[in-house]
């Protein structure tokens, strides 16, 4: 069955108006994520709900913040008009106050740019980024393509200072889209990106995602930073402006930082 894509204000009312009913729980998940489906006027589609309640706590991230961390990615990739993530917003539930966020439905011959491949069998235009050996010894590859969705990706992930971008974390759309999802750890003061996608490490990033930045700066020294203070403190706020700012004024990828580490585990 073929599921028609929504309008992002037709999701983002669904999401937040709808009737929940929750279908199940995704078990692999750290922390409570259950898979629902959402209901309003004759529409139904399924959501993804994070209720605070069901958030493990965490050392370096206060607790009952996660919900707020994942809409903030949103209005972030919202703001640079990238659409890289799906809606979400913040609303009660069947679990009480939590993050829901549109189901994103992936094909079965879904594409694949990130993986473990064969050391000796990188694809063409890909970077590996880190090596591995299987239970047999043989040597693998972390590996990424060198695709411009993904080094969108990079950035927006660079900005919300995302400490767990795995390979699993990245959704193949049918129309072709990818999406960023899982951004419940991002947004700290202290540097603490953690990706798979290091391929452009260094390198020069495109002149449409600086002036995009050059964008994203202006708006969170307007209405976005005020919207945001709704879901992070001042002072991580203050930080999301001066990463922006850097990243524009180096015009280079970031490097993995050196007291923190650099992929996340699993990686995929």
């Amino acid at each position: 069955m073929t599921v028609s894509v929504l309008a992002e204000d037709d999701a983002l009312q669904l999401l937040t108006r709808g009737a929940m009913e929750l279908e199940g729980r995704l078990v692999d998940a750290s922390n409570t994520t259950l898979r629902a489906e959402i209901t309003l006027d004759g529409l139904t589609r399924r959501c993804v709900y994070k209720p605070v309640r069901g958030e493990r706590p965490l050392w370096d991230f206060p607790d009952g913040t996660l919900a707020g961390r994942e809409v903030s990615a949103y209005l972030v990739s919202q703001a640079t008009g990238w659409g890289l993530v799906p809606p979400t917003v913040l609303r009660d539930g069947p679990l009480g106050p939590g993050a829901c966020q549109l189901w994103i439905d992936e094909p079965d011959d879904a594409e694949t740019l990130i993986g473990f491949v064969p050391a000796y069998e990188v694809p063409p235009g890909w970077f590996a980024v880190a090596n591995a050996r299987d239970e047999d010894g043989d040597a693998y590859a972390l590996a990424h393509a060198d695709d411009p969705r993904l080094a969108r990706l990079a950035v927006l992930d660079a900005v919300i200072n995302n400490a767990d971008r795995k390979g699993g974390h990245v959704l193949y759309a049918p129309e072709g889209t990818i999406y960023g999802v899982d951004h419940g750890v991002s947004f700290h003061v202290e540097n603490k990106l953690r990706t798979v996608l290091w391929g452009w490490t260094g390198k020069p990033i495109p002149a449409e995602s600086l002036e995009t930045l050059t964008a994203l700066g202006a708006n969170l020294d307007g209405t976005l930073g005020a919207t945001l203070e709704q879901h992070l403190t001042v002072s991580e706020v203050q930080h999301l402006r001066l990463r922006v700012r850097r990243l524009g004024r180096s015009g280079r990828f970031p490097k993995p930082p050196p007291d923190w580490p650099a992929v996340p585990w699993p990686p995929v």
